[in-house]
């Protein structure tokens, strides 16, 4: 006698149902684009990129968070160790003074962000208001002679806030990726040596065209002499179309969120963006420009074949 086994009933996970329906709820739009004007209204200046994380390549936030995460970790720990409390308060306030800039960096990178992964970092937000705001609560209480118990439950209620706003900022680094490097993979899809990808005619002088290598869209320029730049088209920092950005003083301005990169090398000059976008070698042969992929492969470069920027002519 022979059975058939039974199939599992393949269910998704109730957690990620709800991430789901989260990221598509309409529900705040409103709300999340009159915060989103204002955080971008914010008179930064050249601090701005800095908090983004520009110049250490990445974004900054996830580094910050750290300080009160930590903090606040090792606070719950000492508040099960009896007669900790003072230390324990003292780290909780640490964790209240660090949470101010991890908070505006996390803010100045939302605002520049796709409005799913807005809708989820508003819930983020909320949640670790919640848990500053029942820290503070804990520390005030703290100063009390009777106010340890209390603030060791407001502790706890405050460590569990964090995590779960940890939760989402997981789901918003890693799952909708909103702070990766969206141009990485180019180096990894395009194969070595070099590309056809059309006549010198098809590239009008200062204006930006869109070819395909390899299935990577790619963005060229040639500029007034001659020059020829390519930079892999989606933006690092959303995948946005660099192709239908503006080309201006050697850059070009991403049309998504307003980064601006170098046509030269690629270098980020401005952000939101924290990398650099991967740099095409080009060349004419026979009246069409040809491109190669810029990069380090077992310490030779391939670029060192040809000038950098581009050759105007072979």
């Amino acid at each position: 006698m022979t059975t058939t086994p039974r199939r599992r009933r393949l269910r998704q996970n109730r957690t990620l149902r709800l991430l789901d329906r989260l990221e598509r709820e309409p529900a705040a739009d409103a709300l999340i684009e009159t915060i989103r004007e204002r955080v971008r209204a914010l008179p930064l200046g050249s601090g701005r990129d800095v908090l983004h994380g520009r110049s250490i390549g990445h974004p900054l936030h996830p580094a910050l968070v750290q300080i009160p995460v930590g903090t606040w970790l090792s606070a719950a720990v000492l508040d099960m160790c009896p007669g900790r409390s003072r230390e324990a308060r003292l780290l909780i306030g640490v964790g209240l003074a660090a949470a101010a800039p991890s908070a505006l960096s996390g803010a100045v990178d939302w605002a520049d962000l796709h409005r799913q992964q807005q809708r989820v970092g508003l819930v983020h937000a909320v949640a670790n208001v919640v848990a500053v705001g029942l820290y503070a609560a804990s520390f005030a209480s703290r100063v009390k002679e009777d106010g340890a118990t209390a603030g060791r439950v407001l502790g706890f209620l405050g460590l569990t806030a964090v995590g779960l706003g940890g939760m989402l900022g997981g789901h918003l680094a890693y799952h909708q990726a909103s702070g990766a490097n969206h141009a990485e993979e180019v180096p990894h899809l395009v194969t070595e040596g070099w590309h056809r990808v059309g006549p010198v005619a098809d590239f009008p002088v200062g204006r930006p065209v869109r070819r395909m290598v390899d299935d990577v869209p790619v963005l060229v320029v040639r500029e007034t002499g001659g020059t020829v730049h390519a930079l892999a088209d989606r933006c690092s920092h959303l995948a946005g179309p660099l192709s239908e950005g503006t080309v201006a003083d050697g850059c070009v301005e991403c049309p998504w969120h307003g980064s601006v990169f170098r046509l030269s090398d690629g270098w980020n000059v401005r952000g939101p963006a924290t990398a650099p976008q991967p740099a095409f070698d080009t060349r004419i042969v026979g009246g069409h420009v040809e491109v190669c992929l810029r990069q380090q492969d077992g310490g030779r470069a391939v670029s060192d074949q040809v000038p950098v920027g581009g050759a105007a002519g072979r």
